[in-house]
């Protein structure tokens, strides 16, 4: 089927999450597509992002592929050769420096020479859409529209992590030390994997909203250096657990924007980047400070970086960054791309 038009082609998620608990095929928010609208876009919008040692940084685009900076975004280069889906949701770096890219449509693709080429990894998986890409000691993890996976030893087939999540759209996943793994996802909130476990189970005390709901909608997940785990929900701000996911304490309610678009922990609090700004807190939520000067698209879609580095942030007008975690200047050059792509066919 062909969507002809844009408008109103994806919901804004902030606002309206979906119904139900498994949407496939649904899309970032309508403000991804920039400021002017799909065909007035002059620099790419930037989705994903993911760092390979001090200076250089990739940075996955919505319908224009992959860019990469050796400089810390001072200048870009695409690098998307070989990559089939130019709709990049998710990226991450692999132990061993590879590259990973998770698409809109297209699965999984890794390149191991620095972004030249690119090759699909998508054996094992059930469905192609990839939202979420997790890096630990314990391989890589993928959370995609069909739950959640992991990739074997020989880095070259994917497996389902436990039954309870065939058919449930997976945002976000973190891993604790012990080998708990957390996903976040649409319709079924927070959900838990104990090793050797026989499936996951659903966490849900204390993860409601100020009308007593139970937030079911989750696009980030965190965890701290003592193991403190975050959620930002899609519209209801930021919980945080200290016991290993089995209770839950609302931290935002001074937080100017509930829409939680990246968390970054650092040693003297939390960063976390919304629909309407980047804000920071180091009394565990009391008070939010704005971290915005420099900023001119305040819609963030994604947030990297923290301790000695920089700070990252990708928008709907490229990618902007602070040296100092208080301004951010525009990292733009090489991101210029011109018109936006076409609507596109859903398969």
């Amino acid at each position: 089927m062909l969507l002809i038009g844009w408008l109103g082609l994806f919901p804004v998620a902030a606002q309206t999450p979906p119904v139900g608990g498994s949407p496939h095929g649904e899309a970032p928010n309508t403000d991804a597509f920039g400021p002017d609208g799909p065909f007035g876009q002059t620099i790419a919008s930037v989705q994903a992002l993911t760092l390979s040692g001090k200076d250089t940084i990739y940075a996955g685009s919505f319908g224009n592929g992959i860019f990469r900076s050796s400089d810390r975004g001072g200048s870009w280069a695409s690098v998307g050769a070989g990559v089939s889906d130019p709709f990049i949701l998710t990226m991450a770096t692999g132990r061993d420096g590879a590259i990973y890219a998770g698409t809109f449509r297209g699965g999984v693709f890794r390149s191991k020479d620095e972004g030249k080429s690119w090759q699909p990894v998508n054996e094992g998986l059930k469905r192609l859409e990839i939202k979420a890409l997790l890096v630990t000691d314990g391989g890589l993890y993928a959370g995609t529209s069909g739950g959640a996976y992991h990739l074997n030893a020989t880095g070259d087939k994917w497996t389902i992590v436990t039954t309870g999540l065939d058919d449930v759209l997976v945002h976000s996943l973190v891993r604790l030390a012990d080998g708990t793994l957390f996903a976040g996802t649409s319709g079924k909130g927070i959900l838990r994997f104990k090793q050797n476990a026989t499936g996951w189970t659903r966490m849900q005390q204390g993860l409601k909203d100020h009308e007593g709901m139970v937030e079911n909608f989750i696009r980030v997940l965190a965890i701290d250096r003592e193991q403190g785990i975050y959620a930002g929900t899609f519209d209801g701000g930021v919980f945080r657990s200290l016991d290993g996911g089995s209770s839950w304490k609302a931290i935002s309610r001074a937080l100017p924007n509930d829409s939680i678009r990246g968390i970054v922990t650092t040693d003297e609090g939390l960063i976390v980047a919304t629909g309407n700004g980047i804000f920071k807190t180091v009394d565990k939520g009391r008070q939010w400070t704005p971290l915005n000067k420099g900023l001119t698209n305040l819609a963030i879609q994604v947030m990297i970086g923290g301790g000695a580095g920089p700070l990252y942030a990708g928008t709907s007008s490229g990618v902007f960054r602070s040296d100092d975690g208080q301004t951010w200047v525009a990292a733009n050059k090489g991101l210029d791309i011109g018109l936006a792509p076409p609507p596109f066919r859903f398969r």
